[in-house]
Parts: C-alpha cells; sequence; structure tokens
C-alpha cells in the first residue's frame, strides 16, 4: 500500500503563488511515478504534471508553461507542485497520485491517490 497526502492549499488572489506538497508513506517510491491531478466543481479530474523517479518530467500541457513546476525529494519520499501567477480559472481540488505506469498521464493508469488539497484564486 502507498498512502499519499497532500497540503499547501489555500486562498490565494490572482497572481499570488502557493507550493504544494504530497508526502508519501507505506512503500518506497522508486518503483512509482507521481503525477498531480486537479478537478474543479462539475468538471472532469485534468492532469497537471508528472514526474520520473529521476526527475524527468515527459509532459508539459499548455496552462502550466510558465508558472507550474514539479518537483521531488526522494529522501523525503515527497513531490512538490510550485505554483506561480495563480488565476481564478485554477481554482480547484488538488490531487496527487502514484502511478507504476512508465510514463502515466491518464488518471486510471494512477493506483494511490491522495485526499486532496483545495487551491482557491480569487480575482
Amino acid at each position: 500500500q502507498v498512502q499519499l497526502v497532500e497540503s499547501g492549499g489555500g486562498l490565494v488572489q490572482a497572481g499570488g503563488s502557493l507550493r504544494l506538497s504530497c508526502a508519501a508513506s507505506g512503500r518506497t517510491l522508486s518503483n512509482y511515478r507521481m503525477g498531480w491531478f486537479r478537478q474543479a466543481p462539475g468538471k472532469e479530474r485534468e492532469f497537471v504534471l508528472s514526474i520520473t523517479w529521476s526527475g524527468g518530467i515527459p509532459y508539459y500541457p499548455a496552462f502550466t508553461k510558465g508558472r507550474f513546476t514539479i518537483s521531488r525529494d526522494n529522501a523525503k519520499n515527497t513531490v512538490y507542485l510550485q505554483m506561480n501567477n495563480l488565476q481564478p480559472e485554477d481554482t480547484a481540488v488538488y490531487y496527487c497520485a502514484a502511478s507504476s505506469g512508465r510514463l502515466p498521464r491518464r488518471s486510471s493508469e494512477y493506483e494511490y491517490w491522495g485526499q486532496g488539497t483545495q487551491v482557491t484564486v480569487s480575482s
């Protein structure tokens, strides 16, 4: 089993920044790729960014470019999502997830999920 716990969400004004953290326990993350997803009310869960054990970032959705950065600290079993220049459309619950797939992008490819952390951006 892998347990994932997100933290760092909150309320910020447009243009502000947040850093989300995802702490993992239960198993080593060496066999897993880590990803961030988000889900706004009435919307499908959306892929944000993912990262490999070695730090590779295989996908960059357009909305993340220049604003979002994913990173991981393997010694701490923790993955981060740095979000800058936040906009109201970024408002969502953000989820951390772990996958044993090679380069997972779809939510169905992720086996373990955190409980989510709320990010709200006001204008």
